[in-house]
């Protein structure tokens, strides 16, 4: 990531923060009081990109990944598809226990 798009980023998130309309003038704004220097096609695109997007859903969904296709299961005959469509319970992982200094057979102050 640049950072014209870092600033511009940082900017539309001040701007949200403080409930203020994001628009391309104050994006400008921000980064311009910040003395960072962009180009001045940055502001226009996040400005726009917001005007259709609701911001508190973009941050709520970062880790989400993205644009995966879905994937079709065909389900079994005789009914059974809403129970084959579940999916399988997950198997807890058993964290290996650390080691303690008693099990050593020596301390820190033998």
């Amino acid at each position: 990531m640049s950072a014209s798009e870092l600033a511009c980023t940082y900017a539309c998130l001040i701007l949200h923060d403080d409930g203020i309309p994001i628009t391309t003038d104050k994006i400008a704004l921000l980064v311009k009081a910040a003395n960072v220097p962009i180009e001045s096609y940055w502001p226009s695109l996040f400005a726009k990109l917001l005007e259709k997007r609701n911001l508190d859903d973009l941050i709520m969904n970062v880790g989400s990944g993205g644009g995966g296709g879905a994937v079709a299961v065909a389900a079994p005959a005789g009914g059974a598809g809403a129970a084959a469509a579940a999916p399988p319970p997950e198997e807890k992982k058993e964290e290996p226990k650390e080691e303690s200094d008693e099990d050593m057979g020596f301390s820190l102050f033998d």
